[in-house]
């Protein structure tokens, strides 16, 4: 389990209570099965520049994870379905908003944020979703953050040093084009665990 920087099936409604804080966020209603394969883009051109090839791979991985819990009741979602883990398909959502703004806000930036779920008390807080947790909530915070890491990863090259914290081990700072190889991956690996998550809730495979 990998964790940030240190430190709804369709709704009528027009903004959703995020977990931080408090924030009302804009509605953005989770996509049908339809939707959320009709959004999903194909994997970057074989011939692809550095630049188009890592941004390309991260929004596909970004949308597969969207697919895998698309039609999903809020229940389904909160189910770890997979014993012993703990995981649920919620619970990775929430973590992969963590990771977003982690890795672009803090990181990247140097910006001093709290955490969405997790807490001093609860340091794996994302993973652990309760009964009240929604996926309209989660989605729309996901998708916000998402939007902000796209917006903040935009005025950087791909060589530029990060202004946040730099690499535990050696002290030296990360830069975007590190940023977004290990956001490929920390997709990559979750979207596995929610393959097993899916098949487990109603037998769906592919994607």
């Amino acid at each position: 389990m990998t964790s940030p920087a240190p430190a709804p099936r369709s709704s009528a409604a027009s903004s959703v209570t995020g977990a931080a804080g408090g924030a009302v966020l804009p509605a953005v209603p989770p996509p049908t099965p339809e939707e959320a394969t009709a959004r999903r883009p194909p994997e970057p051109m074989g011939d692809a520049g550095e630049r188009e090839l890592l941004e390309g791979w991260l929004d596909h991985h970004r949308a597969t994870l969207a697919l895998k819990c698309a039609g999903l009741s809020d229940a389904q979602l909160r189910r770890p379905a997979v014993a012993p883990s703990g995981l649920s398909l919620l619970g990775l959502v929430r973590h992969l908003a963590e990771c977003e703004r982690g890795w672009f806000r803090e990181t990247l930036d140097g910006e001093d944020v709290p955490g969405i779920y997790f807490t001093d008390e609860d340091p794996d807080g994302d993973f652990h979703p309760g009964e009240d947790a929604t996926w309209a909530e989660a989605y729309a915070t996901w998708q916000a953050e998402i939007a902000e890491a796209r917006r903040r990863a935009a005025a950087h090259r791909l060589d530029d040093a990060a202004a946040g914290r730099g690499q535990r081990e050696t002290g030296r700072p990360f830069t975007l084009r590190w940023i977004y190889t290990h956001m490929i991956e920390e997709y990559a690996r979750h979207n596995g665990h929610a393959d097993l998550l899916r098949e487990a809730l109603d037998g769906a495979t592919g994607v």
